[in-house]
């Protein structure tokens, strides 16, 4: 029996190789545009695939394609994880 649990954190709060799906982001009108045009959405599933020491860029896979986000706006993306 499956007992995963869904969680919503930030980006920043997700470890290494969990998954989930982007559900919202919390910056203004410029950072949600800059986000999208890189094809960060609200419902697309998004891979972390490592961060650095002392609030550095998090690097992360959507759709085959990896991508670093700075630490601050990363704070600002909020997915669902299941642990």
């Amino acid at each position: 029996m499956n007992m995963a649990q869904q969680t919503v954190t930030n980006l920043t709060e997700m470890r290494a190789g969990e998954a989930g799906v982007i559900i919202e982001f919390t910056g203004g009108h410029k950072m949600a545009s800059r986000l999208q045009s890189m094809g960060m959405r609200p419902g697309k599933k998004i891979i972390k695939v490592s961060s650095h020491f002392w609030q550095g860029p998090q690097t992360v896979e959507i759709e085959n394609i990896q991508l670093a986000i700075g630490f601050g706006m990363a704070k600002k993306i909020f997915v669902k994880v299941e642990r």
